[in-house]
This record gives C-alpha cells, structure tokens and sequence, in this order.
C-alpha cells in the first residue's frame, strides 16, 4: 500500500480516516479539496486542477483523499489501493452537518453552513455517483486492492487491524 485513493460521498468520514491512515503508514497525504479550493472560497479551472494532481500522481507514495468523479479514472489507473466509503445518505448528512464551524486541515476555510444544493448532493450521491464509480471499480478489481466500508466502524477496525499498536511493557 503505497498510493492509495480515499472515496465517498462528503460527511462520509473519508478525510478522518485518511489522516488516520497517514498517520499509521506514514504515506504523505493530499487533499483534493485543498487542491480544487482557494482560500477565498473560489476554485482553480480544471486544467490548473489537473496540473496539481498530476504531480501527485508522479510522485512514489501518497494517499489522496476526495471524490472528483471527473478524475477518478487517472487516480485509479495510479494506486494500488482503494478505499470506499459507502455509507447510507443520512449518515453522510449528519457528517456534514457536524463539521460546520470546525477548523479542518482539509478545506482552506471554516465552513459557516452547508446549503441545499450541497446537502441534496449527498443524498443524491447513491444514485447520481456511486454507479459511476461502483462500475470504475469493476474495470479494476483484479489489478487494485478494493476495500469498501459500510460504516465507520469498519473502517476503524480496519485501521486497528491492520496497524496495531504496538504494546509497550
């Protein structure tokens, strides 16, 4: 697991267990949101976007956390590993819902409220996205370790599972 690519609908929890990942493997970590986003809340063009991503792509190791349906197919044909969040609407929701207010290390500013178009996003996202990336996936199964959570739950078991920590005596 070197280059690994951290997938879902947003207040999936992608960006909480990409930090926690990083921090167990020690891989490098990108957000899309910190690339895509500007402080003042404006966003770079595609091609500008691309240009960034592509020089994360180059790189030996890193972990990759966002969604970007637009470039998933580029970041899956570069990592060995995909992780998918695939957490009912309403959970999602919740997540995002949560955040307002927090400072967090991936978007450039503190979110002050979530709006209808983005909160209709979520919901919609089982039935606007994740066949597009449910059938992405299919293209890859045999060449990518595919691992997809149902809950949060699982994807910290796996975290805990995978990278134990160590007893100390």
């Amino acid at each position: 697991m070197l280059r690994v690519i951290v997938i879902g609908s947003p207040g999936a929890g992608k960006s909480t267990f990409a930090r926690k990942l990083r921090n167990a493997a020690g891989l490098p970590l990108y957000y899309l949101d910190m690339i895509w986003h500007r402080p003042d809340q404006t966003s770079l063009t595609p091609k500008q976007f691309d240009l960034r991503l592509h020089e994360i792509l180059m790189k030996d190791r890193w972990i990759i956390d966002g969604n970007y349906l637009r470039t998933l197919a580029v970041r899956l044909q570069e990592c060995d590993t995909v992780f998918l969040f695939d957490l009912p609407p309403t959970i999602c929701l919740a997540g995002a819902r949560a955040r307002i207010g927090k400072k967090r290390e991936d978007l450039p500013w503190i979110e002050s409220e979530t709006d209808r178009d983005f909160e209709q996003s979520i919901l919609d996202f089982p039935r606007n996205q994740l066949p597009q990336i449910r059938e992405l996936l299919q293209k890859h199964r045999h060449q990518k370790d595919i691992i997809i959570f149902k809950s949060r739950k699982e994807a910290d078991s796996y975290l805990t599972v995978t990278f134990p920590i160590p007893q100390r005596f």
